[in-house]
């Protein structure tokens, strides 16, 4: 990533994002995608002065098949949140290109509705081509949102591989938008998502589709009761209905009001922020320990020999991961850094 053109003072991102600054909002989430170490310092102390104004939002996650119609939902949804006097940020994690890492999808340019609204925030990142470029940065993002003022926070995933996983361990509430077209979904889907669902909605359920509507709205409320019970003790619900045409809106937002009251009551709503916080814990350490392990002298010294002798079959990837960390075992040194225990000076 290319250097910032400039760098504010703490006091200045801090002051400028509590005080729900735009400009200063955006270029502190441009700090915090900075993979450059001198902005990750200055991040890290922003992100701990905005912290005790932080965690008073609901948040949504918003995961659905290939042409569910997600960016038109959260349009509409995000209307409709916003008429009910919230304030909302809208974090749309797009598909990043190989070769650019840019955004490629323009999520913002179709919510047309919302992205030019004021009482709402909507910032697209690339997810940088891997499942850290959300995990990591859309909870700083969304942290930085919060301290912003906005009381309601969708966020949206990227749609493909362990995403959904990463989005459902930092929201509250994670809400699948599924098509009618019950008997080729439920054979499609993941039963790891079904699970992950708060909530499932059956977006595009126009006219000529109702009576497909009903009969997967049946199916999936079938499928639900299989699983166990959550341990939010909320029951996942299934509701159908059109972004489109705006149908079905108001009863996304009881089940947000329903599952907040009941997870307030039965204190599950503050054990999960905090198990979430452990596990934003627990995945920094480990994008921090594979950072210092591929930047290590040692290992790009050995890592394009290594990769051409698994990919020619002349050693098992499990043994040349081994070699690997062997070598940056007894060869790494950086400044700051501890040496692997058990190694000489």
């Amino acid at each position: 990533m290319k250097p910032m053109r400039s760098r504010h003072s703490v006091d200045t991102y801090t002051e400028g994002v509590l005080s729900g600054d735009r400009v200063l909002l955006g270029q502190a989430i441009t700090l915090i995608e900075s993979s450059l170490d001198s902005d990750q310092e200055l991040a890290a102390a922003v992100l701990e002065r905005i912290l005790p104004a932080t965690g008073k939002a609901f948040r949504m996650g918003i995961t659905g098949v290939p042409g569910v119609g997600k960016s038109t939902f959260i349009d509409a949804f995000g209307s409709y949140l916003v008429a009910q006097g919230h304030t909302l940020g809208v974090l749309a994690v797009d598909p990043s290109s190989n070769l650019t890492q840019g955004s490629i999808l323009g999520d913002k340019t179709r919510m047309e509705r919302i992205s030019h609204h004021p009482r709402v925030f909507v910032r697209p990142s690339p997810s940088g081509g891997s499942l850290g470029g959300v995990a990591r940065k859309t909870r700083e993002t969304m942290l930085l949102c919060e301290a912003a003022g906005f009381d309601m926070i969708l966020v949206e995933t990227v749609g493909v591989g362990q995403s959904e996983t990463a989005v459902h361990d930092m929201v509250d509430f994670f809400l699948l938008l599924m098509l009618p077209n019950a008997g080729d979904e439920l054979q499609g889907i993941k039963k790891g998502i079904m699970e992950m669902a708060d909530g499932i909605f059956i977006n595009k359920a126009e006219a000529n589709a109702m009576d497909k509507a009903r009969i997967a709205q049946a199916a999936y409320s079938q499928a639900l009761r299989l699983f166990a019970p959550p341990a939010s003790g909320w029951h996942p619900q299934v509701a159908m209905g059109s972004a489109l045409n705006e149908v079905g809106l108001h009863t996304l937002y009881q089940w947000m009001l329903d599952f907040q009251q009941k997870t307030w009551q039965n204190g599950y709503w503050e054990i999960n922020r905090q198990e979430q916080s452990i596990q934003w814990l627990k995945d920094t350490i480990l994008h921090r320990l594979s950072h210092i392990f591929f930047e290590s002298p040692a290992v790009k010294a050995h890592w394009e020999q290594t990769q051409a002798a698994v990919t020619n079959k002349e050693i098992p990837p499990v043994k040349a991961a081994q070699q690997l960390l062997r070598l940056w075992q007894e060869g790494y040194r950086q400044p700051g850094i501890d040496k692997p225990e058990g190694q000489g000076a």
